[in-house]
């Protein structure tokens, strides 16, 4: 049977607009249209309506301060002068308290909302504006739903999570996204009874953020291929193979840089590779980005449908339970192809 695909249509509420990228307003990338391109090549599967689920889950992934400031900060924007003054009705943070301000300091809350931005978002590419946390919430739900049909029987699960999540850390946001949607999927696993749960990061950039969320433990170990940071590339100070993990989590991380160019052969190496280090655990979450197709504007790599099929076909090999959570891929015209290509393979 085709793995059902869960979904919301909340999902479309998050409109990013554009980015500020080095100091420039450009085009978003991460659209609605991402969610219908997918569901109209996903048309032979079920779809599954994601149900709403609570946030303890949640917090425990992400600090309760974060989520409370991602719920309500687009609300209390626009109680301020910003569309007035500068045309801005989207959230965009312009200074930021890392360690280079603060100094060991500990930073006082900022009174203005436009301080406050900085305090949980990371990077100025990644707005807030008025259905992000509904859309962000609604992916959760997904993901959550998903585990709820794994834990039910299901061999494997889709969820259809936009905005996508796995640069998202305990305390924040980047990197167009906001809740990170493998975390809370990997947490509700061990949740369910699986002692060990192995995230496998198919998508073009490497996850900082589910590797941050991680990094200290053993029972949920992170494996990633990705574009290699040290070309330059997002999220720039992660994603190294040197980075292993630490402390009960030392040596369950595992990292496998690409060079640019990187096509089939030499990718879907990296996700054999990735694949027997997951075989060890008890379950599976896949972050399926698919950004790292050649078609796609945002990496450099040259993966085809017929690679994702073939990397489906490895992970699904497996024969774990596993829970599949969209993350990037942001060329409208093949993203419906590539998932559809990648699922059939895992089925």
């Amino acid at each position: 049977m085709p793995i059902p695909v869960v979904w919301s249509p909340e999902t479309r509420r998050h409109e990013p607009m554009r980015e500020v990228w080095v100091g420039v307003p450009t085009n978003g990338t991460e659209l609605p249209e991402r969610v219908d391109r997918i569901l109209d090549a996903l048309s032979d599967h079920e779809r599954v309506a994601a149900t709403p689920h609570d946030d303890e889950v949640l917090r425990r992934i992400h600090a309760p301060a974060f989520v409370d400031h991602l719920r309500t900060v687009h609300a209390e924007w626009l109680t301020g002068p910003y569309v007035e003054l500068v045309g801005q009705d989207r959230v965009v943070p312009y200074v930021f308290p890392t360690a280079a301000m603060t100094q060991g300091m500990p930073p006082t809350r900022a009174a203005a909302t436009h301080g406050r931005a900085g305090q949980f978002g990371y990077d100025t590419m990644t707005l807030v504006g008025p259905g992000t946390w509904e859309a962000a919430r609604a992916a959760v739900d997904c993901a959550l739903t998903a585990v709820d049909l794994v834990s039910a029987g299901a061999p494997a699960a889709y969820a259809l999570c936009r905005p996508p999540g796995h640069h998202a850390t305990r305390d924040g946001y980047g990197g167009s996204c906001y809740l990170n949607n493998a975390a809370v999927a990997a947490e509700a696993l061990r949740d369910a009874g699986h002692d060990t749960v192995a995230v496998v990061d198919l998508d073009a950039h490497h996850g900082n953020g589910t590797q941050a969320i991680f990094w200290e433990r053993g029972d949920v170990r992170y494996g990633s291929l990705h574009v290699d940071p040290g070309a330059g590339w997002f999220p720039h100070y992660f994603g190294h193979a040197y980075e292993t993990g630490s402390g009960a989590g030392a040596g369950a991380t595992r990292n496998l840089p690409l060079a640019e160019g990187t096509g089939d052969a030499e990718w879907l190496e990296a996700v054999q590779q990735l694949t027997e280090y997951a075989g060890r655990a008890d379950a599976l979450v896949v972050s399926l980005g698919v950004d790292a197709a050649a078609d796609d504007p945002e990496s450099p790599l040259q993966v085809t449908a017929e690679g994702y099929a073939a990397a489906g076909r490895l992970v699904g090999s497996l024969g774990l339970p596993a829970v599949l959570v969209q993350e990037g891929g942001y060329h409208l015209d093949t993203i419906g192809g590539l998932v559809s290509a990648y699922l059939d393979g895992h089925d």
